[in-house]
């Protein structure tokens, strides 16, 4: 099992951002994040966004810190990254072009 988390840099709602994926599967994400109580509206297609406040507990629990670049690099080489034309294109309804 590899759930990997960045380090928390983004901020939005009075809060900063992290983000939690898996380099395995979606089922593995979904599964760590139900485990961790995780709540399913802050799932956005390929990873889940955590605040600051939770980053200790989700290491603790067995999400391996890694910076964001090293993030999207192995979410790239997994097949799972969601880029943001597929996401525009997900939020619109319309299909992405080859």
């Amino acid at each position: 099992m590899t759930v990997l988390i960045d380090t928390p840099l983004w901020p939005k709602h009075g809060t900063v951002w992290a983000h939690l994926v898996s380099d395995a599967s979606i089922e593995e994400l979904q599964a760590f994040a139900r485990r961790v109580g995780l709540p399913p509206r802050s799932f956005d297609l390929d990873h889940f966004d955590v605040p600051v406040e939770r980053y200790d507990e989700l290491v603790a629990a067995g999400a391996e810190p890694v910076s964001p670049r090293e993030l999207v690099a192995r979410l790239r080489r997994s097949g799972l990254r969601v880029t943001p034309r597929e996401r525009r294109a997900r939020s619109s309804g319309s299909a992405v072009d080859g």
